[in-house]
């Protein structure tokens, strides 16, 4: 109960942010059951939209997985704090659960919570997070079916406004941070124009730049531990 309790204002904000999301999956030609099973087994907006451009783009099912794997490669390290917070007598099942739905939203109120993690609680928040992302989802590839192609237009433009207001809070609290979205702004038009480098697909180039540019920012600046 702590757990729904806790995931309901969590599926709300899945709920809108998804809607717009699903207009993406339209547009790359998903029908709603298709962009409901896409969202309940890839909770994450970042790689879906990246997978709904790959998809889009008519690109290989290889670099689609490699994509998604890159996009979605900070869910690894959320995993293993998470594990942390297991009692050691915690079975493998319990523990590939919890796992299958670890997002930034629950890895928050997960972490949060002072002692051992009861696995349950993670569960009652993904009993309601995980419906409001998926259904949220097939609901705004309905929608894309049904409006016309202005609005479908107009709300498409949502989902950056989301990805601005991810990325914004830390490039204007840490300059590195906000060195390193400016460069990839620039380091992906260029691309985009220079000779060869054009000619690869879009999901082959945000591949390229979102290794080489967390690569470099990570030598240059890494994160001070303190422990």
């Amino acid at each position: 109960m702590d757990g729904i309790r806790d995931g309901t204002p969590i599926a709300l904000g899945y709920f809108v942010v998804s809607f717009t999301l699903g207009i993406a999956a339209r547009n790359a030609g998903l029908t709603p059951f298709e962009g409901f099973l896409a969202s309940f087994f890839n909770n994450a907006s970042a790689g879906e939209y990246a997978a709904f451009t790959i998809i889009a783009a008519d690109a290989p099912y290889l670099e689609l997985a490699i994509m998604t794997l890159v996009a979605n490669a900070r869910y690894l390290l959320m995993s293993c704090v998470v594990s942390q917070k297991f009692s050691p007598d915690t079975n493998i099942l319990h523990r590939v659960l919890v796992g299958f739905d670890i997002t930034d939203e629950i890895f928050g109120i997960t972490i949060a919570r002072k002692g051992p993690l009861n696995p349950y609680y993670n569960y009652g928040a993904m009993s309601v997070a995980l419906p409001g992302w998926s259904v949220g989802t097939a609901l705004g590839v309905m929608a894309g079916n049904l409006l016309p192609v202005a609005a479908v237009s107009a709300l498409s433009v949502a989902l950056f406004g989301m990805f601005i207001w991810v990325i914004i809070p830390p490039a204007r609290d840490n300059r590195i941070i906000g060195a390193l979205v400016a460069i990839s702004f620039i380091a992906s038009f260029a691309c985009a124009h220079l000779p060869e480098i054009s000619d690869l697909s879009g999901g082959t180039r945000t591949i390229i730049l979102t290794v080489a540019i967390a690569a470099i920012g990570a030598i240059l600046c890494p994160v001070k531990n303190d422990q």
